[in-house]
């Protein structure tokens, strides 16, 4: 009789685990994109799972990668993704021509030119004969693409000197990769160029910037911003507050100059590039992060409306409908 009810104790005790384990939800993956290894977020903010409280009990961050920002478009129409690290002008592009009219900005990854931070270049070469803008008529400008983010910053330069194409240049489309060799060939005569690839020794003993994002579009720009649908921020709310407290943790350590050395030796490993080449991540050489990964909605604002002006928008958008900041708000109050 004692094995009788030591056993039925047992069982019972089991039924009950079962149940609680049952009634634990398991935690939320988020598939999060990125293109470029350590610049953008999601590369390299889960190298810091250390930082990280509520990894792997309320949500995992499944890392996509994507050759550029259009893709990442479809992928969240399809519902292949769950959030898009979007340029501002893939994100109006998706707003206004895609017609994802409840797509929200939810937190900031980097911005340009703000608060005394690197501005994106665009360059030519050193014994060139591009000497100003006005020198480019006629000549070939290479870019990631057209109505990307960087083909904006050039086509609004240009017209701002009464250059347009294709009446006055010839623009072609060409990987980061390849821009050195481009210019160095002087198949382009100018050409936008990012790290790690623009602080490589041997770009810079052939190559000058012409002129920045900031001299471009006017000020800073919000650059790239991470985007959801309004249905998946509202179904996975609790843990998406959860991500965001660990990925502003990570954003601080990241971004923190006492950490340089150990950021730099992450990069070296996710890049395989040597220090040199990517020893300005995360400084002043580098663009900004908010530590509580806010997006500036007026300097986002700006360079869409500049987008508009060279004609890659249909029809102005205001982007305060398209915000929703109240997750990393959330978030960054929760962090001691």
């Amino acid at each position: 009789m004692r094995l009788g009810l030591m056993g039925t104790v047992l069982l019972a005790g089991a039924i009950a685990a079962g149940s609680v384990q049952a009634q634990t939800p398991a935690p939320v993956n988020i598939r999060i994109a990125w293109v470029i290894p350590v610049a953008n977020w999601a590369s390299i903010l889960y190298e810091k799972k250390d930082l990280m409280t509520h990894y792997g009990k309320t949500y995992t961050v499944e890392p996509i990668h994507f050759a550029g920002t259009p893709p990442m478009i479809t992928a969240l129409a399809s519902g292949q993704l769950d959030i898009a690290d979007l340029a501002y002008s893939s994100f109006a592009l998706a707003v206004v021509n895609a017609g994802m009219k409840d797509l929200k900005v939810i937190g900031d990854e980097a911005q340009d030119g703000a608060n005394g931070h690197y501005s994106g270049q665009y360059y030519v070469l050193k014994d060139g004969p591009i000497k100003t803008i006005e020198d480019l008529k006629g000549k070939v400008i290479a870019d990631v693409g057209a109505g990307s983010a960087v083909d904006i910053a050039i086509k609004a330069m240009l017209k701002h000197h009464g250059l347009e194409t294709p009446r006055d240049y010839a623009a072609i489309e060409a990987g980061f990769p390849n821009m050195e060799a481009l210019l160095r060939e002087k198949k382009a005569d100018l050409v936008a160029a990012v790290a790690p690839f623009n602080t490589s020794p041997s770009f810079i003993a052939i190559a000058k910037p012409l002129f920045s994002a900031v001299d471009a579009l006017g000020g800073p720009t919000q650059f790239v911003v991470w985007t959801a649908h309004a249905d998946f921020v509202k179904t996975n709310r609790p843990a998406l507050v959860d991500m965001f407290e660990d990925a502003i943790r990570a954003t601080r350590w990241l971004t923190d100059p006492k950490n340089h050395d150990a950021v730099i030796e992450i990069a070296m490993r996710l890049t395989k590039q040597p220090a040199v080449n990517v020893a300005s991540s995360y400084t002043m050489d580098d663009l900004y992060r908010d530590p509580n990964m806010l997006p500036n909605i007026d300097n986002l604002q700006r360079a869409i409306d500049a987008q508009f002006e060279v004609g890659f928008l249909k029809e102005k958008l205001d982007v305060k409908p398209f915000v929703d900041l109240s997750l990393v708000k959330e978030a960054a109050a929760k962090i001691k």
